[in-house]
């Protein structure tokens, strides 16, 4: 994950400074650099800005100020030669507070928390605009088929067919082809014939899935990427 950043600060060596360290972090990019906040709300917008690093005493309009009048702003850390205003900077949740100077060891460890808040923001929100179902042909009819209702797909020559929670439905499609089309983070093929809703799988014995009590085979040649990608970091052992 890369945070476009945007700096905001009235000292063209200061300014210098955060580019620097900004380059040295692989997860930061610098996408832009203002002389005082009036300067950057136009950026903000128009560049995507993730992380802003704002100074305190500027002309025209200082950090706190701009933190008051903004309806919304990316992530902020603080930066600035006056540590007695930290407390004032997490009230208004700002990410950190950086007290010039500062090394490149404590700026890395203020942007790997904004890293984190980033991380943790997608995951709590649902990704946009993506869709809880999809439809196919049927017997005539377009069905409506929601992701989480969708146990596994068994593949029959030019046909597949689709096992949901309410009804079974034969449709004209190729397992490699709906493959390519199901979210990849909720559906895996297990077998050349068999695709899975890996939310479905009750437990494992051997190379057998239990989905709803229905048994399914992990082929031999699929076996080693299956268990990685079901299990990876949830398998509990002492």
């Amino acid at each position: 994950m890369i945070l476009k950043c945007l700096i905001i600060d009235d000292e063209p060596i200061a300014r210098k400074l955060l580019q620097e360290y900004i380059e040295e972090t692989d997860f930061l990019v610098l996408s832009g650099a203002a002389e005082n906040p009036l300067k950057a709300t136009s950026l903000i917008n128009k560049l995507d800005i993730d992380l802003i690093f704002l100074d305190v005493n500027m002309p025209k309009m200082n950090g706190f100020q701009f933190l008051r009048s903004a309806a919304k702003l990316p992530m902020v850390i603080m930066t600035t030669a006056y540590g007695e205003y930290a407390l004032e900077g997490f009230e208004m949740a700002v990410v950190d507070y950086l007290v010039k100077p500062f090394s490149l060891e404590r700026f890395l460890k203020a942007s790997q928390k904004a890293l984190e808040l980033q991380i943790l923001k997608q995951k709590a929100s649902p990704p946009k605009n993506e869709a809880d179902h999809f439809y196919v042909k049927c017997d005539g009819k377009i069905e409506r088929v929601v992701y989480a209702e969708l146990i596994y797909v068994e593949a029959m020559a030019n046909y597949v067919t689709l096992y949901t929670l309410h009804k079974k439905l034969v449709v004209y499609l190729t397992v490699k082809g709906l493959q390519e089309k199901l979210p990849a983070d909720r559906f895996i093929q297990v077998h050349k014939s068999y695709i899975v809703n890996t939310a479905m799988i009750s437990n494992i014995e051997g190379n057998m899935l239990n989905l709803n009590g229905n048994k399914i085979g992990i082929g031999l040649s699929f076996y080693d990427d299956v268990m990685d990608r079901i299990l990876k970091g949830r398998l509990f052992k002492r």
